[in-house]
């Protein structure tokens, strides 16, 4: 953990650190902005809390979304190896909001347009709850539930920052399920070699263990009086903001108008999961809804699942897969995607060469 320290603090400042707070103001291209920020608080967490929309994606150090330079004031940084933080100009005072702490009075400069408050999204703010319901769906991905101490009302295709005990840093989880005033969330996660919260959620001390809980966050959301077709791509535990996108079609009846097409890529198909939860979503679907689970290391040999008819199988990487069905068929679409950074890319320049507009693509990367 380091200190950078663009200008000494003076006595001030250090009083009202020591009391708890500390004065944030933000210059931004479109105004200047002040927050309170409490000791031990990111500034990023701080400045979402108080309603601003500070440009952010991942909010865990990964993708360098955060940047802003210290103009005036002492911070420290929690994480300098963030591989955001790769690119960022150290000697000019850049850093992470996500990773950011201030020690007392300070004034930030951030190089985006930032609103007083979310123009669709609910204010994101700090919670506690409990782990429960642990369930393996495959060999390495875990699904998982958080019981909330207060409600929290999220868009379909957000994600929170969850912070387990003896674990460092925080780590970002799209839910699966969908509410308003919700006092539960659903959440996977995909286990991978040395991840440490797929290894703690996995062991024996995750059942029952108190987390706090920032959120909710994301701008990849769903909101049905946009009126558009969906197109939804997902790698892995990428998945699980889709299936939130799919539980609140289905619950406002969207697809008796709408079309919504899923693309799932996993390694076989062993890998695959939430297949009963895609048969019931294509059934109500009326025929509007199609699933399609691309394999990217095994070719089942046949076009549908073994279990579950309606789901449709393919062979391919699962951007190549979609890019391929959809030829020639993107009008009035708004496409999401979510999982790996060169899966996510590589849906991306797919659905703009096949003709989609930025403006009609949402994502989120998970690095």
């Amino acid at each position: 953990m380091t200190t950078t320290s663009l200008a000494r603090a003076d006595a001030a400042d250090i009083a009202l650190a020591d009391a708890g707070h500390c004065a944030v103001t933000v210059e931004t291209r479109s105004g200047t902005f002040g927050f309170d920020c409490a000791t031990g608080e990111t500034l990023l967490y701080a400045g979402l809390a108080h309603g601003l929309t500070l440009p952010h994606e991942c909010a865990t150090g990964t993708c360098g979304t955060c940047r802003a330079r210290v103009m005036s004031g002492d911070v420290e940084v929690a994480w300098e190896e963030a591989p955001g933080a790769a690119r960022l100009k150290r000697d000019k005072g850049d850093i992470l909001l996500c990773q950011t702490r201030a020690l007392g009075d300070c004034v930030l400069r951030v190089p985006s347009d930032v609103a007083e408050r979310p123009a669709r999204h609910e204010i994101p703010a700090p919670r506690l709850g409990v782990v429960g319901n642990v369930k393996q769906l495959t060999s390495d991905v875990v699904h998982f539930e958080i019981a909330l101490t207060e409600p929290m009302t999220f868009d379909a295709g957000q994600f929170v920052v969850i912070e387990a005990p003896e674990l460092e840093g925080g780590r970002a989880y799209s839910m699966v399920n969908y509410g308003r005033d919700l006092d539960r969330l659903e959440l996977v996660v995909k286990r991978k070699p040395g991840g440490g919260f797929g290894d703690w959620i996995n062991g024996p001390l995750a059942s029952g263990a108190n987390v706090k809980v920032f959120g909710p966050l994301g701008r990849a959301t769903f909101h049905p009086d946009e009126g558009h077709d969906l197109l939804m791509i997902a790698g892995g535990s990428g998945i699980a903001g889709m299936m939130s996108i799919l539980s609140r079609g289905v619950r406002d009846r969207y697809f008796e108008k709408r079309k919504a097409k899923v693309f799932f890529g996993v390694r076989t198909l062993a890998d695959g999961f939430y297949l009963e939860d895609f048969a019931r979503a294509i059934e109500a679907g009326g025929g509007n809804v199609e699933v399609t689970l691309a394999l990217s290391h095994e070719d089942a040999g046949r076009l549908d699942h073994p279990e579950f008819p309606t789901v449709k199988l393919a062979h391919g990487f699962v951007h190549e897969v979609a890019g391929q069905a959809m030829a020639g068929g993107y009008d009035n679409v708004m496409a999401y995607i979510a999982g790996p950074p060169p899966m996510v890319d590589g849906a991306i320049r797919s659905l703009i060469i096949g003709g989609v507009g930025r403006s009609a693509i949402r994502y989120d990367k998970f690095g």
